[in-house]
């Protein structure tokens, strides 16, 4: 018997992407799809939220909520969790074996990429089975219970800062693929209209430079509850996108933001439909 990582190797060989078989990435796919959906979602609850609307939890639970609450919301939901898991294991088999149109530091960078996007993609499927389990209820963790929990530690305050710190790595990261658009080298659009290309370009780089902000401040309230030994100071992305309206620039930091969120949700449509890593 074939040792297992040949038999990976052999399984994305067959399909047309990294993919572990035909089955994982058209499943992967539709989580992509889902993903950006849920993108939508909140950038059309930041809106709200920019027009002053009350009770408009701009976060993917607010998403995931909006959704549940739309004709089919559920099953859309469940089938989107289903490819959510099956998008998160395509990446971890990119980061273990994909990738080889590149090599040296291009390629690892591109590993360590895949290994973050199976880390976002499960985490939005944790929030959507948690809902599809409870219909709704509120069992979810909120960051400042876990920055609490975190501060209890010994040692807190400094675990804390550290998670601050590597958050705001991430999101210099994303800075980084947003301005030198290297998202575009995980996709296949060589059949593509030239229009088309630039469209797909435009879409990822304003996307990922909305999404750096925001979670940059969400780096900065952690950051600050490890400061101040005050988990209240903590906050996801709702807490984040709230602080940027109160800033100078007030509501239309926040349609700016809402605006690249959305951009973000349709260049995962054509990620979709494109992907090849």
């Amino acid at each position: 018997m074939a040792p297992p990582l040949t038999r990976l190797r052999s399984l994305v060989r067959e399909g047309r992407s990294d993919a572990p078989g035909h089955l994982v990435d058209v499943l992967g796919r539709i989580g992509l799809v889902g993903y950006g959906v849920v993108h939508l979602f909140v950038a059309w609850l930041a809106l709200q939220v920019a027009f002053g609307v009350p009770n408009a939890p701009a976060d993917a639970e607010g998403a995931v909520g909006t959704i549940a609450r739309t004709p089919g919301g559920l099953v859309a939901l469940a089938v989107a969790d289903v490819g959510l898991v099956a998008f998160a294991l395509w990446q971890v088999t990119a980061a273990v074996i994909g990738f080889r149109w590149v090599d040296g530091g291009e390629r690892v960078r591109k590993r360590v990429g895949a290994v973050a996007k199976a880390i976002a993609m499960s985490a939005l499927a944790v929030v959507i089975t948690d809902y599809l389990l409870d219909l709704g209820s509120a069992s979810g963790t909120t960051a400042q219970a876990v920055a609490a929990g975190v501060l209890g530690l010994p040692a807190g305050r400094v675990l804390l800062g550290l998670g601050a710190a590597a958050i705001l790595v991430i999101a210099g990261a994303m800075v980084y693929t947003g301005l030198r658009r290297t998202f575009m080298g995980d996709l296949d659009v060589r059949r593509l209209g030239p229009i088309a290309r630039q469209t797909i370009e435009l879409l990822g780089a304003v996307g990922h430079l909305a999404r750096a902000l925001a979670l940059g401040v969400v780096g900065v309230l952690a950051g600050s509850a490890a400061l101040f030994a005050d988990p209240g100071r903590a906050g996801g992305l709702d807490a984040a996108l709230r602080t940027l309206s109160a800033t100078a620039l007030g509501s239309s930091l926040l349609v700016v933001v809402a605006v690249g969120f959305a951009a973000f949700g349709l260049f995962c449509l054509a990620d979709a439909g494109t992907r090849r890593a």
